[in-house]
């Protein structure tokens, strides 16, 4: 008979992810910041910010600073407080991303685009009520003038040096996850393409990230990618290869990221002819679906579906419910049953489950 705790466990499976930041698989000798120190003045920083070479990735949350927050930062530039330091990320095209202060940079945008009057003030109550062009021009200059403190982490340093840095500067009251960090370092084309296939209607309905404020969604679909387009090169931390596929694809050209995105479509129009609401989740010999979304039985089902040159898949020449019944005995299979269950991010893990998947979508 059946215990309590296998029975548990195949109805609600831990996922024991082991993706956790590891800086063992960079060598030695590329383990070093390279940094760059510059003061610039609010003025430079504004013409960066309007000209482009000062990009500020657009997180989830955006701007939350008060209004009140807003108008002391412009306080303490003119009673000279010293302001934190500026964090910048060097990308390959020369721009600057905005790795650490992104509330302020788009404060300074905003205010020196008349886009705030300032309130709340304690030192100069007299200004408030002032938008930038009413300010005295004295003042305008003074703020204009006023120096802050800018590192650039350069180009040349390792990728996964970069987010390790992103992340130990994550100090925010709402540290920002993996994939938003990941998103902001690396953002671009891709991360810009994968924001949209997120909003597929259909993608929501078969996985169930309908609101996926926090980048679940797009977490598991850059997955996809860097497994589809860089499997042969997986090493764990599974972060890591994540990490290394977005800054490495960061500015994928157009025709490529339009195939990738046609395929990825495809894909999921297969899979979920094929398995229906079971997509991406373990189901029983009934064909009800027993416990939550899989990330690691994802990887294997949009892999093989992806890559398989059966007709009858491909031209969906096939009945849902018998596929369903067949694919129910790999749940039977202990080596695969391991693989999506436990150390997901192992290399032998991810081999096994997706080669065992692709196999099944091959022979059906």
């Amino acid at each position: 008979m059946e215990t309590q705790k296998s029975l548990a466990d195949r109805l609600f499976p831990i996922v024991k992810e082991t993706d956790e930041l590891e800086l063992k698989n960079v060598p030695p000798e590329q383990r070093r910041l390279h940094t760059e120190t510059a003061d610039l003045t609010v003025a430079s920083i504004h013409q960066y910010l309007v000209s482009g070479k000062i990009e500020i990735p657009e997180f989830q949350r955006g701007y939350v600073w008060t209004r009140t927050q807003a108008s002391r930062l412009i306080e303490s530039l003119l009673i000279q407080c010293p302001i934190p330091v500026i964090y910048f990320s060097q990308s390959s095209d020369n721009k600057l991303i905005v790795i650490d202060g992104n509330q302020r940079l788009l404060t300074l945008k905003l205010f020196l685009n008349d886009a705030f009057e300032l309130q709340g003030l304690t030192t100069y109550p007299e200004l408030n009520g002032q938008r930038w062009t009413s300010l005295d021009p004295r003042f305008r200059d003074h703020i204009n003038n006023r120096t802050l403190r800018c590192i650039t982490i350069l180009k040349d340093t390792h990728p996964q040096i970069k987010f390790d840095v992103f992340e130990r500067l994550n100090t925010g009251s709402v540290k920002l996850n993996a994939q938003e960090l990941r998103h902001g370092l690396n953002f671009g084309p891709l991360m810009d393409r994968i924001d949209d296939l997120a909003k597929n209607d259909l993608w929501k309905k078969t996985t169930g990230f309908r609101g996926d404020k926090r980048m679940k969604g797009a977490e598991l679909i850059l997955r996809y990618f860097a497994f589809r387009h860089n499997r042969s090169n997986y090493e764990k931390p599974l972060s890591s290869f994540l990490d290394q596929f977005s800054a490495m694809h960061r500015n994928v050209d157009k025709p490529t990221l339009d195939l990738w995105t046609k395929e990825f479509e495809e894909t999921l129009n297969r899979t979920f002819y094929a398995l229906q609401n079971l997509a991406y989740r373990m189901f029983d010999q009934k064909l009800h679906a027993v416990g939550l979304f899989n990330s690691a039985l994802f990887d294997a089902q949009m892999i093989a579906f992806s890559e398989t040159r059966n007709m009858r898949i491909l031209s969906q020449d096939f009945s849902p419910n018998n596929f369903q019944k067949r694919a129910r005995h790999l749940f039977e299979d202990e080596k695969f049953i391991t693989s999506i269950r436990e150390a997901t991010s192992d290399e032998l893990a991810v081999r096994t489950r997706i080669e065992t998947y692709k196999r099944f979508v091959d022979d059906f």
